[in-house]
C-alpha cells in the first residue's frame, strides 16, 4: 500500500544581508511556515514567480542548507536529526536536478564518467560505476555512442538527460528537479518532461517538480502548491488548482498564461498588476495583499489560517476564513 514518502513541517528559512563593513541590513524571509506532504510515485508541482522561495525550498529538502525551523521528513523520519551514514543513506533516496544542464555536469569528465562519478564516490568499483551507468544512459534515451564524448559536445537537451541519468544511478525513490527545464527550447523541453513521465513510471519514482511555468507543472503534476514571497497560498490536486482556483494569486497567475484562442479567458479575473514586494521587507499579515484586488483592512494585520475549501483543496485567503467562503467573481 502506498503512503506517504516525504513530508515538510514548518520549514522557515532567512538569510541575513551585510552592508558595509559586515553590518546587518536585515534579512531575505526566504521560506515561511511551508508545509506540504508527497505521496509515493506521485508528482506534487511547486510554481510561483520568481522569488517565491521554490529554489530555497528544494534545497531545505535536499539538506544542501540548513532550516531555521521546521522539519523535513523522509518515510516519517525527520532527516534533519540526523548525520553520518544514516544522513548519506538517505540521500541516496533523494536526487536532485538542477536548472542549468551547462553548469551542473563536470565538462572535464566523459559522459559515461560524469554519471558514474557518484557510484564511485560512494565505494563501488570504476568497473562497476561503468556498466551501471551504461545502463541509465540508455534509459534517458542516450545510446553507448555517447559515452566517450564530452558535455561541451552536446545539446543542452542532451546534457540534462545526463544530468537525469547521474541522479537515477543511485537508484533514488525520490526526485528533485528545480527548473529543470526553463533553460532549454520548447521543443526540448516537451521530450524532457515526457522523459521524466516515462522515468516515473518505470522506477517507481515520485517527484517534485518546481518551476514558473504553469502549463509545464499542470501537465506533470497530481498534486499542484502555489508559492508568494515564502509563503503556501493554496495548494490541491492539478485539477482542482487548475479548474477551480480560489486565491486571488492563483487566479492572477493562471490569467497571465496566453489563451490558445483569441479572445477567450477561461477566469473572470486580471492578470497579477503591480510590483513584487522585496523579501526583505514583505507586507504585514497577508502578504500578497499589496497586489491583490480584494484585499481588506483586516488582511494587514493578521495573515489568513490555511482554510480547506473542498476535499483535499487548501487556501490561504480571508475570503474564506471562519466557512464564509464568499461567492465573489475575482
Amino acid at each position: 500500500m502506498l503512503g506517504v514518502i516525504l513530508e515538510a513541517v514548518d520549514l522557515k528559512k532567512s538569510f541575513p544581508v551585510k552592508g558595509w563593513f559586515g553590518k546587518s541590513k536585515g534579512a531575505v524571509s526566504a521560506v515561511h511556515d511551508v508545509s506540504f506532504s508527497l505521496e509515493e510515485q506521485s508528482t506534487i508541482g511547486i510554481v510561483g514567480e520568481s522569488g517565491c522561495g521554490k529554489s530555497t525550498l528544494a534545497r531545505l529538502l535536499m539538506r544542501l542548507i540548513e532550516p531555521d525551523h521546521g522539519e523535513v521528513r523522509y518515510r516519517g523520519e525527520n532527516i534533519l536529526a540526523l548525520s553520518g551514514g544514516k544522513l548519506q543513506n538517505i540521500r541516496k533516496k533523494i536526487q536532485m536536478v538542477f536548472q542549468n544542464p551547462y553548469s551542473s555536469i563536470n565538462p572535464k569528465l566523459t559522459i559515461l564518467d560524469n554519471v558514474a562519478f557518484s557510484l564511485w564516490e560512494n565505494g563501488a568499483s570504476k568497473q562497476e560505476a561503468r556498466r551501471k551507468a551504461h545502463y541509465y544512459l540508455e534509459a534517458v534515451g542516450l545510446p553507448r555512442s555517447y559515452a566517450t564524448r564530452y558535455p561541451t559536445s552536446l545539446s543542452g537537451g542532451q546534457r540534462q538527460r545526463v544530468a537525469i541519468a547521474r541522479a537515477l544511478i543511485l537508484e533514488p525513490e525520490i526526485i528533485i528537479a528545480d527548473e529543470a527545464v526553463s533553460a532549454l527550447d520548447k521543443s526540448v523541453q516537451a521530450q524532457v518532461l515526457n522523459l521524466f513521465q516515462e522515468l516515473k513510471s518505470e522506477f517507481s519514482l515520485s517527484l517534485v517538480f518546481i518551476s514558473h511555468d504553469l502549463n509545464v507543472v499542470e501537465y506533470m503534476s497530481d498534486e499542484v502548491m502555489v508559492m508568494y514571497l515564502g509563503k503556501v497560498v493554496e495548494k490541491g490536486s492539478a485539477a482542482q488548482i487548475y479548474e477551480q482556483p480560489n486565491h486571488p494569486y492563483t487566479k492572477g497567475l493562471l490569467n497571465s498564461v496566453p489563451s490558445m484562442e483569441v479572445g477567450v479567458s477561461t477566469l473572470n479575473n486580471s492578470p497579477i498588476t503591480g510590483e513584487l514586494p522585496s523579501p526583505m521587507n514583505p507586507p504585514s499579515g497577508c502578504r500578497f495583499r499589496t497586489r491583490c484586488p480584494h484585499a481588506r483592512d483586516q488582511c494587514e494585520s493578521s495573515y489568513p489560517p490555511e482554510i480547506e475549501v473542498r476535499t483535499g483543496q487548501k487556501v490561504s485567503c480571508i475570503l474564506y476564513e471562519n466557512d464564509v467562503r464568499e461567492k465573489i467573481l475575482l
